[in-house]
Formats: structure tokens, sequence, C-alpha cells
């Protein structure tokens, strides 16, 4: 809902510094060019998570492709901040 909003609005206000950590690492940008990152950007990564293929002419992801990512996305945040509590870095 933020997103329709705001669709030019920073990540940070739906998602966390290591979220956004793990997104950039993990899903590449179909567009390198893009200089300022926004929550729509970040949205479509989540969506790419639980599936979503993100063609030009694919409707929007919808609330199952979401959740699906968003919930990826969770415990791979979980197991990043494990992982540096463990590993001490």
């Amino acid at each position: 809902m933020l997103n329709r909003s705001a669709p030019d609005a920073l990540p940070t206000l739906a998602l966390t510094a290591t979220e956004i950590t793990v997104l950039d690492r993990l899903v590449s940008d179909n567009k390198p060019q893009v200089r300022r990152k926004t929550l729509a950007h970040y949205l479509t990564k989540i969506a790419r998570l639980g599936g979503y293929l993100a063609r030009p002419n694919d409707p929007p992801p919808g609330n199952k492709v979401m959740w699906r990512g968003l919930s990826r996305l969770t415990g791979i945040a979980i197991g990043a901040m494990v992982g540096a509590k463990i590993v001490g870095n």
C-alpha cells in the first residue's frame, strides 16, 4: 500500500538495512543504470524472490508472490544476522 501512495519513497521506510543489503546481494538488477533505488525497486526484488519473473509485459506481482518473497527474505535475513554473530564480523 505504501508503494501505491509513494512509489519514489526511500526503501528504509519499509525495509531494514540488513534486508536491503541481502536483496542487493541476492537479486540482480534488471536495470543496472538505476541511480536512486526506490521502494518500488526493492519490492520488485522481493517479488522476484517469490517467483515473479519481472518481464516487461507481466502484470504487477500479486499477494501470494509477495508473501512468498517476503517469507524467503525474512529467513535469509535472520540467517545473515545469526551468521554474522557466530563468525564475529
